[in-house]
């Protein structure tokens, strides 16, 4: 069969027409994740703080630069959450004057169907070595953080609240931490300690998500003298057992089979 100039000029402009389509499709913004773009810094310390701990002249920062939502203002309102100095409360210029940190990053727990999930950890050291931890569960419809209210059924809160601690309360019970075996701690002096943690209501607000479930997180708070008594903190449930607690219209819904 012949195939006219014309006609073939016809397939050419189609074919350029339907790879823009797939380009534009392949760039378009996304509703339901972010583009997560990380920046490294290296903070130089100079004066007093670099001669008073030559050792600690350098730290290294790594930070989250977040786009790609199409909503102009759902963006604006998820990067003033993620500002900087809203982490750990520190400035980089903070940080500049100060010897205590050492390193600065960012996980990416989750970022699909709305949701991103941020756990950001420092480390540094005065008189001991130590790390802190800050977490973050955003919503993309709205641009704010993810709290129990949000996505729990309120008449619930406490029954849940009550299932996490049975978690804990077992962690704590089996746990043998190995600090024990130095002498620097008695069995009892532990006991008082852990009979004095209790996951609550107030806890649910700090959770972890991930495509089979959540990971609710808590912090017992010990000094650094004794952190190594701590429970790990880190309570998994799937979201079958979850779906008694679940608003039907909630975020996390979407999960429930």
């Amino acid at each position: 069969m012949a195939v006219t100039k014309t006609g073939i000029g016809v397939s050419l402009v189609l074919i350029f027409l339907s790879s823009i389509a797939q380009a534009q499709t392949r760039t378009r913004p996304a509703d339901d994740r972010v583009t997560i773009t990380p920046r490294k810094i290296t903070i130089i310390r100079t004066g007093e703080v670099a001669k008073n701990f030559p050792h600690r002249r350098k730290a290294l920062v790594t930070y989250p630069i977040i786009s790609g939502l199409r909503d102009q203002v759902v963006l604006r309102k998820v990067r003033a959450i993620l500002q900087f100095k809203n982490i750990f409360g520190s400035t980089l210029d903070e940080y500049r004057e100060d010897a205590w940190l050492e390193e600065f990053s960012y996980d990416v727990n989750y970022n699909h169907n709305h949701i991103l999930d941020l756990t950001f950890t420092e480390t540094g050291s005065a008189a001991y070595p130590d790390t802190h931890h800050q977490h973050f569960t955003i919503d993309l419809r709205r641009g704010s953080v993810v709290k129990a209210n949000d996505v729990f059924l309120a008449d619930k809160l406490e029954q849940l609240a009550g299932l996490v601690n049975e978690k804990l309360q077992r962690e704590l019970k089996e746990s043998t931490p190995e600090i024990l075996k130095s002498g620097d701690i008695t069995a009892n002096d532990l006991r008082d300690l852990h009979d004095a943690l209790k996951f609550e209501m107030a806890d649910l607000d700090n959770f972890e998500v991930s495509t089979d479930g959540l990971v609710f997180l808590y912090d017992a708070g010990f000094p650094h003298v004794i952190e190594a008594l701590e429970p790990d903190g880190r309570y998994r449930f799937s979201y079958k057992e979850l779906k008694p607690y679940l608003k039907p219209d909630s975020l996390l819904w979407q999960f429930v089979d």
